[in-house]
């Protein structure tokens, strides 16, 4: 289980944040913080994995905080979750540890598929055997490339789509994903059939007691 501390100082968004990841399989809250302070407090007497880190906290900033914990020899990974969109802030996170950056607002879905990329990449410890491996542990952690896109699909969506079916071990039908994501069962059907197409899925007919077969969309096992 990976355990996270939700650092953020807007209690609706800490709930929120917190009833997110609380959803996620292999994810587990153990501490809210809506302060630096507050965070440190936590950190001493709670073992954190992953820091779910707003940067912008009434007590000082999200990368001090990261900075103090890094000079301690605190481990914890950490994806910001803030509404900064400066490059140099962000280039400051990677090199603390920030290994995801999710901009506000965002959905469920988007949040879901950082926190399963995450575990992912966390998965994939020990040596590597070459540079294939360590090429494939680090593509976990990377969203899908917009610019290889066909005409009519859109990356937010995808980046959605491609969120619930790996969140999903059994798959889901393009049905299911459209009531999920709030889109069509036909738009979601499109994007299910181009993640088939790219080979980072696979569909497979599930018959019911009548009528014809409805098609089962299941992540590609070993896909990043």
């Amino acid at each position: 289980m990976i355990r996270v501390l939700v650092v953020e100082d807007d209690p609706v968004a800490a709930d929120a944040h917190q009833l997110y990841v609380g959803r996620v399989p292999g994810f587990a809250v153990a501490a809210v913080a809506h302060s630096r302070a507050e965070a440190v407090r936590a950190l001493e007497r709670t073992p954190v994995d992953l820091l779910l880190l707003d940067l912008y906290l009434p007590d000082g900033h999200g990368l001090q905080l990261l900075r103090s914990l890094r000079a301690a020899g605190h481990p914890a990974d950490v994806i910001a979750v803030t509404s900064a969109r400066d490059l140099a802030v962000v280039r400051e996170g990677v090199s603390l540890g920030v290994v995801q950056y999710v901009l506000k607002p965002f959905t469920f879905a988007t949040l879901r598929d950082r926190l399963v990329r995450y575990a992912e990449f966390r998965a994939a410890a020990g040596e590597a055997s070459g540079q294939d491996e360590v090429d494939r542990a680090l593509a976990a952690l990377r969203a899908p490339d917009p610019a290889r896109l066909p005409k009519g699909l859109s990356a937010p969506t995808l980046e959605a789509v491609t969120g619930a079916l790996r969140a999903a071990p059994d798959g889901v039908t393009a049905a299911a994903a459209g009531q999920e994501l709030g889109i069509s069962r036909i738009t979601a059907r499109r994007y299910l059939e181009h993640l088939v197409g790219v080979g980072l899925a696979v569909r497979s007919p599930q018959y019911g007691q009548v009528g014809r077969p409805e098609l089962h969309y299941r992540w590609r096992a070993g896909k990043h």
